[in-house]
């Protein structure tokens, strides 16, 4: 057998500390030596390798291409050593980025099938809507609501299908007298992740929208659904972030929903070999092919 040509290990372990937790004062806390010690195992690996793998100011530092690439194939293999050693723990657990609203109103309330089939793992949901970036580390999988080509290094498995349509307080409803030129006067509310949602659903619905007196906007989907519920105004949600409380009666869809070309997707670095994230994505699938389709309501026309 060819001897493996390997640089210091004690390099990549520095190295790949840095590059998961963002930082050399990081790295170094949790490698129990000084910020220093890290910064020259990192240059002497650069040395060894003959590339770059980090760049900027001393306090501004990011990973180069050839750093992400490093990093993406060195923490799922010190994870397995890690998961290899006599007397390692055989819980585990699984970090997922998340939606918020996604997370509160759909994925957490079906949490516990998860875990009843996977009683070792412990998943920690981190509330984001930002792009993914799995170099910086510490993350295992993400759910966004994404369309088109997946980016490099990361692999997509769609695994639930996007509706979005009006919702507003039964109460509210009832005030308009039903009628869609009342609803479209009401007050509009809007999500800061999502200000174009009412002129994606009006071109999908071939609504032409009047010009409203009031807009109203917050700064996440949960809040904006609070607000339609307070009777605040009328908003454009996704079905699986108003669907239970549509069942609570808290609020109504007149309209229904929409289907949209986005896809619900889960996320994961393509060099990982993460049996866990494997679980939780086949679970998903099967989670989003169970969920209730949306309500078609009485059309806008």
């Amino acid at each position: 057998m060819s001897r493996r040509p390997l640089p210091s290990l004690t390099g990549l372990r520095a190295f790949e500390a840095y590059a998961r937790l963002g930082s050399m004062t990081a790295a170094a806390g949790e490698l129990c030596v000084t910020h220093g010690a890290v910064s020259r195992q990192v240059h002497a690996l650069e040395a060894r390798l003959g590339v770059s793998l980090v760049a900027g100011a001393r306090h501004e530092l990011r990973l180069t291409d050839a750093g992400r690439r490093l990093a993406e194939a060195l923490t799922p293999a010190f994870d397995m050593v890690a998961a290899a050693l006599p007397g390692a723990s055989p819980d585990a657990e699984l970090v997922v980025s998340c939606l918020g609203t996604l997370a509160m109103k759909w994925l957490i309330p079906r949490l516990p099938a998860f875990h009843a089939r996977h009683p070792g793992v412990r998943v920690r949901i981190v509330e984001s809507h930002a792009p993914v970036d799995f170099s910086r580390g510490g993350l295992h999988a993400a759910i966004r609501i994404e369309q088109g080509r997946a980016p490099e290094g990361v692999r997509v498995t769609p695994f639930m299908a996007h509706h979005h349509g009006p919702v507003l307080s039964p109460a509210l409803w009832a005030e308009t007298g039903r009628d869609l030129a009342a609803v479209l006067a009401l007050p509009r509310l809007h999500s800061e992740t999502f200000r174009e949602a009412w002129a994606s659903w009006a071109g999908r619905a071939g609504v032409a929208l009047p010009p409203t007196r009031t807009e109203r906007e917050f700064e996440h989907n949960s809040y904006m659904l609070e607000a339609a519920a307070a009777g605040l105004g009328v908003a454009i949600a996704p079905w699986a972030f108003a669907a239970a409380d549509l069942e609570l009666g808290r609020l109504v869809a007149p309209y229904g929903f929409a289907p949209v070309a986005d896809r619900y997707v889960f996320l994961r670095p393509r060099l990982a070999d993460n049996p866990i994230a494997e679980a939780f994505g086949a679970w998903l699938q099967e989670e989003g092919a169970r969920a209730p389709a949306p309500p078609a309501g009485v059309g806008v026309a």
